[in-house]
């Protein structure tokens, strides 16, 4: 595919060269490294236009407040580019491509060597993405996939896949399967609230991996949140705890032996400490009690999710061992027993944090 010739689209000129490791779109950088050609993954994202609008606005948003605190949004957030004829994306050969600046001078933390600190600069840097994002009209944003994070939606597909055993697995994991039914009772515990109007609807992530965030690779301050695709009306504890539920872990997300799996409470402080400094006024008192939980309702998510999958023949997460999706559904299950057991802890510690 000549990359060149679609850079032209968007005004640039120049070859390009893949890098990343992201396992839904493909991510080239010019050679000089000022800009980032991305292959839209249309199979996960189907209406890149939805999904540019979404981008687009919100980066803007976000571009306008950093000004108005006298911060440089060059740095700070992503930069969208057009094309020749002003579309924020282009079709070429049946694929959708997207161009943004690249943010020089940075780094990414992979989770697997992440530091307390890292944590620390992560909930500070989603912390301060969900702050400058708080009176944006989160219902003008398109959902770009639906029901990511409705626990309560998860546990019906869950129930399906069950009942078909589609790949004839059901009778390997009774135990498992047992453990998500006798929890069912968590999975719509923030929506209702939603409903109720005791947690807001907001911009969220979705996506709060610490390698979503780039850090100035001098400083090592948290400079911006990257990879938007996924940016939706939801509840931000789904972000606060999906980045606890994989970085607040001791062990990756598919280590089979599970006596290395602990939930780490020095990644949960740090994470929490950093996290409140930006969003302490906030967030509600109903959200603020739920922080922990969200961890807990996250991480059985998750769970449920490979071990549907599972089920249902290892058809949506990539796996490159049998039965990887069966252990990454064990880890998960691991830590929200022990997530069961420290709620408590965690809520004192946050009541701590914010005096």
């Amino acid at each position: 595919m000549n990359y060149s010739e679609i850079a032209l689209r968007f005004g640039i000129e120049g070859e390009f060269a893949p890098c990343g490791n992201g396992h839904i779109n493909d991510t080239l950088r010019s050679k000089d490294g000022r800009y980032i050609l991305q292959r839209i993954n249309t199979n996960v994202f189907t209406d890149p236009e939805k999904l540019m609008e979404n981008i687009e606005n919100v980066t803007a948003f976000v571009q306008k407040k950093l000004r108005e605190i006298g911060e440089d949004p060059s740095r700070r957030t992503l930069n969208v580019i057009r094309t020749k004829n002003g579309k924020t994306y282009t079709i070429y050969e049946g694929q959708a491509f997207r161009m943004y600046d690249n943010i020089g001078g940075t780094k990414e933390v992979e989770p697997g060597s992440k530091t307390a600190e890292d944590m620390y600069g992560a909930g500070r840097g989603f912390g301060e993405f969900q702050k400058l994002l708080s009176d944006y009209p989160s219902e003008t944003l398109h959902e770009t996939i639906m029901d990511f994070h409705n626990t309560a939606s998860r546990l019906v597909d869950f129930r399906k896949a069950v009942f078909s055993d589609r790949a004839g697995r059901l009778q390997e994991i009774p135990d498992e399967v047992e453990f998500v039914l006798k929890r069912t009772q968590i999975a719509d515990v923030v929506l209702n609230a939603m409903v109720r109007g005791e947690i807001p609807f907001a911009v969220t992530h979705n996506d709060t991996k610490i390698n979503n965030i780039l850090f100035d690779a001098e400083t090592d301050e948290p400079l911006a949140v990257i990879d938007l695709d996924t940016v939706m009306p939801g509840s931000r504890l789904y972000d606060y705890g999906d980045a606890l539920r994989g970085g607040g872990s001791t062990a990756d997300e598919d280590e089979t032996d599970l006596t290395k799996v602990h939930v780490d409470m020095e990644s949960f402080k740090a994470f929490t400490r950093g996290y409140l400094e930006e969003m302490k006024d906030v967030l509600t008192p109903r959200e603020i009690e739920l922080l922990p939980f969200s961890i807990r309702l996250m991480t059985y998510e998750c769970g449920i999710r490979f071990l549907g999958d599972y089920l249902n023949g290892d058809t949506y997460f990539k796996i490159h061992r049998p039965k990887h999706n069966l252990d990454r559904a064990r880890n998960q299950f691991k830590l929200v027993e022990e997530l069961e057991k420290l709620e408590t802890e965690m809520s004192a510690m946050i009541r701590e944090m914010l005096g």
